[in-house]
This record gives C-alpha cells, sequence and structure tokens, in this order.
C-alpha cells in the first residue's frame, strides 16, 4: 500500500511528473489527506485516511496537531468532528488491540514568552518578508490574531515542523471553494519551508487520487499560478 502511495505521484500532472527523490513520504501524504477531508467535514472518509495515517507511521499525536490546527482554518465545528472521529478511531484500534504510537508532547514554552513577538517572527519567516498591507491595514487586529495566536501560539508547539504544518494547510484550503487566495499563499510558503515543486505536484496528485478530482485540480492550477509568478 505505501509503494501505491508513492507511485500514483509519478503520473503526469499538468505535464510534469516527480522522481522517486522529490516525492511526499507516505507520511506527508497521509497529512495531506487527512487535513483535506477534515476541512470537508467527510467524516466516514476521514475515518479511513486516519486508519491508514496511523498503519504509515504518523503518531497519535502528530494527527491530533493537524486536526487542532485545522481549527484555525475552518473553524471549532469542523475541528471537533474531526478530533472526535478521531477518538473513535483510536479507541477502536486499542480495543482490537492496535497499540499507536502516541508521539511526543510539544515541549514547554517559556515562562516570559510572547505568542505576539513570536509569531511576528515565524510570520515573517514563512513568508520571506513582513507582512502588511491590504486587508492588514484594513482591519490590523486581524494581522494580531494570526501573529498572536496561529503563529505564535499554534506554531510554538514544536511537535509537527513546519513544512509538515504547511502541507496540512494546503490540504485544508485546496478543500474549500473560494480560498485560492489563502490557497496560493500557503503553497508559496511551502516552497519557503523548503517542499519542491515537485513534492507540491505530488501533493495535489495525492488529493486528486485519495480525496476528489475538484481539490486535487483546485491545487495543481493554484500551484501552477504561484509557479508561473515566481
Amino acid at each position: 500500500m505505501k509503494h501505491f502511495a508513492l507511485l500514483f505521484c509519478l503520473l503526469p500532472l499538468e505535464s510534469a511528473s516527480a522522481t522517486a527523490a522529490e516525492e511526499l513520504t507516505a507520511r506527508q501524504q497521509n497529512i495531506v489527506v487527512i487535513a483535506s477531508l477534515a476541512a470537508k467535514g467527510d467524516v466516514e472518509n476521514l475515518k479511513t485516511a486516519l486508519r491508514r495515517g496511523l498503519d504509515e507511521g504518523l503518531t497519535v499525536g502528530e494527527i491530533k496537531e493537524v486536526l487542532v490546527q485545522l481549527y484555525a482554518y475552518c473553524g471549532f465545528p469542523r475541528s471537533l468532528n474531526a478530533l472526535g472521529a478521531f477518538m473513535a478511531v483510536v479507541d477502536e484500534r486499542a480495543d482490537s488491540g492496535i497499540h499507536d504510537e502516541p508521539g511526543r508532547e510539544p515541549a514547554p514554552l517559556p515562562d516570559d514568552f510572547s505568542a505576539w513577538d513570536a509569531g511576528r517572527e515565524v510570520q515573517t519567516e514563512l513568508v520571506g518578508r513582513p507582512v502588511e498591507g491590504g486587508v492588514f491595514d484594513f482591519a490590523p487586529v486581524i494581522n494580531d490574531y494570526l501573529r498572536a495566536h496561529l503563529f505564535g501560539d499554534i506554531f510554538a508547539r514544536d511537535n509537527l515542523d513546519y513544512p509538515s504544518r504547511e502541507l496540512a494547510t494546503v490540504g485544508m484550503l485546496a478543500s474549500i471553494e473560494g480560498l485560492e487566495p489563502q490557497l496560493a499563499s500557503h503553497v508559496a510558503v511551502c516552497l519557503n519551508v523548503g517542499l519542491t515543486p515537485e513534492q507540491l505536484r505530488c501533493y495535489a496528485a495525492t488529493l486528486r487520487e485519495r480525496v476528489g478530482r475538484t481539490e486535487g485540480d483546485r491545487a495543481a492550477h493554484v500551484l501552477d499560478e504561484v509557479l508561473r509568478d515566481r
């Protein structure tokens, strides 16, 4: 099954293909799929993806972290429903004698931790420049919330690395119609944190194969636009 998950990333996608060294790993593909199905609210298919993610090496803690981060992009209802589905899957597997790897907890934060300061630093690092202008000048408080809570409180939790968090984010955003501008911004962030264009083509192929053609095509179209603008 793992080999199949990697093989379809080699299929042509908008006339491009990934080499074996440039694929997403099975772990990364599962993060994309879990995030996407959770964002869609497709609970039954999400449960299948959760089981596969655990079977292919994701820890309970890593998956929980993806589903907690979900609320920042899709709201508490989607996040809570996804976490409830995951809890049911973990309990079901435990009852069947499957003991899933819990994973590690995030490291404690220093006593003088400032979520706003840390978030501003992380946001600037991810985007490659200070984020300002446009809607952030029109409603500055929204950028304060982004910095302090999303990029501060959430990204400070170091049990999930930045590329994994961004793959989860683009999986979520590609699954919701009308969020192409935000998806484009985070595809650019994926490139800034070390993911390659070929790996992102694999992300789009993963969505197309395991979530839906609409989501995969949306991801591929936005990726092509971002690469063309760069």
